[in-house]
């Protein structure tokens, strides 16, 4: 559970800058700035500024005196409020930069962002689209192939989209690439596309990465051996046109003892010579 946790505070943004504000997709934003702010030093904190609004203190002198937990609490409302507006939009900052509040940033960004009917719409349109079009690409591992489909589950999620097991494990075992074919078979036969998750089916591939990369090796060895029969046609054509340019045509041949002043002409019915 908590590798999960850690994976997740990982992908969420980078050590040094929170992630960027994506305004199609808030709700998945949102969820990655707070696990952002959780991973950080003092995260629970953090997370109590945005939600609850800055810690309330008598005289400063005073209460930074008391102990290290309000110099905590204190500290966080700060960093609380850079995160924040570092992972904003630059026409979302201009709007909101004169609060100093982190809960009132929080809530004036949510209230702007919270999205439309139609962007929603959109948003889900979007994820359908991507869902549809979703394969492995050539290169890429099976463990990248994984992740961006589970993030892609995960968008679709956050805005309430439901699809069923089958559908889920189904596109995933059956867009990868051929060198895991009878993996697929196997896992299909073995574990079944109903009863389990995509992340099941994931853990039982991963087994067999390396034969699946033997696979790959064999099919790209017989497949540089395998001639391009358009590239051949194109090849041959060229050369034909080009010894016909180069040499000089044979001429026509005319029978002696007819006179120069005599034609011949084709019956074509008959395709016979007639003197005319």
């Amino acid at each position: 559970m908590m590798a999960n946790l850690s994976e997740d505070i990982q992908c969420a943004g980078s050590d040094t800058r929170p992630p960027m504000l994506d305004r199609t997709d808030f709700a998945s934003w949102k969820q990655r700035i707070r696990l952002y702010c959780r991973g950080k030093e003092n995260g629970v904190n953090i997370l109590k500024s945005i939600d609850e609004g800055p810690f309330q203190m008598g005289t400063f002198q005073e209460t930074l005196a008391e102990g290290t937990e309000d110099k905590e609490r204190y500290n966080a409302d700060i960093r609380a409020t850079n995160i924040l507006l570092q992972g904003l939009l630059k026409d979302i900052y201009s709007l909101i930069n004169h609060y100093t509040d982190v809960k009132d940033i929080w809530d004036n960004v949510k209230m702007l962002l919270k999205g439309s009917k139609l962007t929603k719409e959109d948003r889900e349109s979007q994820l359908y689209d991507d869902f549809e079009h979703f394969r492995q690409n050539k290169g890429e591992t099976i463990h990248d192939y994984y992740v961006w489909f589970a993030k892609l589950i995960n968008d679709m999620r956050n805005i309430k989209m439901t699809m069923s097991r089958m559908q889920l494990n189904s596109k995933f075992v059956n867009n990868i690439l051929p060198e895991w074919g009878r993996f697929v078979t196997a896992v299909k036969l073995n574990r079944g596309l109903r009863n389990s998750n995509y992340d099941q089916l994931y853990a039982y591939l991963k087994q067999h990465e390396a034969h699946a990369n033997e696979n790959k090796m064999m099919l790209d060895r017989f497949t540089q051996h395998i001639v391009d029969p358009l590239a051949l046609m194109s090849n041959v054509s060229h050369q034909q046109h080009y010894s016909q340019s180069s040499t000089t045509p044979p001429s026509t041949y005319v029978p002696p003892h007819f006179s120069d002043s005599t034609q011949l002409c084709e019956n074509r019915r008959g395709g016979e010579y007639v003197s005319i």
